[in-house]
């Protein structure tokens, strides 16, 4: 699943990230998050998001205006890093203000702009607890372990816009047909916790942050599948 096709195409444009948030969310899902660190090409897949807007109380942006939530304020496609339980998150504003989408997940991409040296720097950033090589299947699952394992850090990419030349998503025609989508995850009571903002690459649900076609979990109950419009599928694909 790590194994992509061979050159690297093209960033995807500014107007790519000025939709929807729950739209973006869903479009995101199989794109490839490419961040250079040194002469090399850190990559991942993106396979779980969670949309966020300005309206909802799970949203930063709720909380009002701050010149640290600015970029969720600023035009589709900017930057917005935070720190989450100690380590780096990594979001993309979406069309309107306060609106945007956090990338909750990724798997190791790799390619022959990415390839082995790649995910050796990957590990080499992001070992486990004993300071061992992580899994590949382990290394980006979660927000805070996928900026780990790409490099990102908040004071180098918050509030800023995509570089070619650095940091940019891609189009690498992996775009899965059905999502699953759920609730998010960590939101208090109270915040809008029951909002449904939460998608998930089902060939990847086994590498999120909590499985949501896990054992106990039920179709219609605890998820949904939807197409990449977010229209509800009657059973799974």
């Amino acid at each position: 699943m790590a194994a992509g096709p061979g050159a690297a195409g093209q960033p995807l444009p500014d107007a790519f990230f000025d939709r929807d948030a729950a739209q973006l969310a869903r479009e995101l899902l199989g794109k490839v998050i490419r961040h250079r660190v040194g002469r090399l090409w850190l990559s991942a897949r993106i396979i779980e998001t969670e949309a966020y807007y300005l309206e909802e109380k799970g949203s930063h942006a709720s909380l009002g205006y701050t010149h640290k939530r600015r970029a969720l304020f600023m035009d589709g496609g900017t930057v917005y890093m935070y720190y989450a339980r100690g380590g780096d998150s990594l979001n993309f504003s979406a069309a309107g203000p306060g609106n945007a989408v956090l990338i909750k997940s990724g798997y190791p991409w790799t390619d022959a702009l990415s390839g082995p040296k790649s995910l050796a720097r990957m590990q080499e950033l992001n070992p486990d607890a004993q300071g061992r090589p992580r899994p590949p299947a382990g290394l980006c699952a979660g927000q805070t372990l996928l900026c780990r394992a790409l490099g990102l850090k908040v004071p180098d990419w918050d509030a800023r816009r995509f570089d070619p030349r650095a940091l940019y998503v891609e189009d690498v025609g992996q775009a899965p047909a059905a999502l699953i989508c759920t609730t998010r995850l960590g939101i208090p009571l109270g915040r809008d916790e029951h909002l449904s903002y939460r998608f998930v690459d089902p060939s990847y649900a086994a590498f999120c942050t909590r499985n949501p076609l896990r054992r106990g979990q039920r179709a219609g109950h605890d998820y949904v599948w939807v197409d990449r419009q977010g229209i509800v599928l009657p059973e799974a694909p």
